[in-house]
């Protein structure tokens, strides 16, 4: 994410049905420099805890031969949907009211490949001792009633600038990576404008999402068996063997 070329994106600030001139878009107009800065700090936390979990991951390679994280993603939360969400809270804008009711700004997206990584991590990364844990949902132990499943963390990271310290919100999803197809497909199907038959589309998403969920658990216990396997493996390698796998390289 480079910061240097990130503009304030503050025009247009509301899309349809919000007016131009809407008073919300006009208070973040004159607090614009204080917002860009404030969005600088968001952007900067994301880095602090995409680190986290890029440390996590080569320490699972190393440890364990093969990487939790299957992919990682970022976003900060544009103007436009920062301001569509406080009208739908009814809360006026201010930096102290975005800071206090918008968790979701900056956001970081782990997939993974087995849901037993999904804990380990959130585990891992909530048990550092700079890291709060401001908020938890598991929507893999209780799904959504549409079939959305991943587990939801709020937390909040220090971030050091060069005059000051600030404690920033980071919202963390984590899922597997059959739980991420189901996602895209289904955001992809809610967003469009019209659907023919929807009721029947909707229970058949409902449907793959359990099926999923299925696949996940058995792509899970076959994961488990092969582990075992191979720590029965190791504990037979020859003492030269051993000394080999010492230079993995570290990446």
């Amino acid at each position: 994410m480079d910061l240097r070329s990130e503009a304030p994106d503050l025009s247009p600030l509301v899309p349809p049905p919000y007016p131009a001139n809407d008073s919300l878009a006009r208070r973040m107009l004159e607090t614009a420099v204080e917002y860009k800065e404030l969005r600088m700090m968001y952007s900067c936390a994301i880095k602090e805890v995409q680190t986290k979990f890029e440390v996590l991951n080569t320490e699972f390679n190393i440890l364990y031969k093969r990487n939790p994280i299957s992919s990682m993603s970022t976003r900060l939360k544009s103007s436009s949907s920062i301001i569509e969400k406080l009208h739908r809270k009814g809360i006026g804008f201010s930096l102290d009211n975005l800071e206090e009711h918008i968790q979701d700004i900056a956001g970081i997206r782990i997939i993974c490949s087995y849901v037993d990584d999904i804990y380990t991590l959130a585990d891992a990364l909530t048990s550092q001792d700079d890291i709060t844990l401001v908020e938890k949902k598991d929507y893999i132990s209780n799904p959504k009633p549409n079939g959305y499943r991943s587990l939801h963390l709020i937390v909040s990271v220090p971030v050091f600038f060069s005059q000051q310290k600030r404690s920033m919100k980071v919202e963390v999803q984590i899922r597997t990576i059959a739980m991420d197809f189901w996602a895209s497909l289904e955001h992809q199907i809610k967003y469009k404008r019209e659907i023919p038959d929807q009721e029947n589309i909707v229970a058949k998403l409902r449907s793959c999402a359990d099926d999923i969920a299925r696949i996940d658990s058995e792509m899970m216990d076959i994961h488990r068996q092969l582990e075992a396997s191979e720590n029965k493996e190791r504990e037979e390698d020859s003492l030269l063997t051993v000394l080999r796998k010492l230079d993995t390289p570290i990446s």
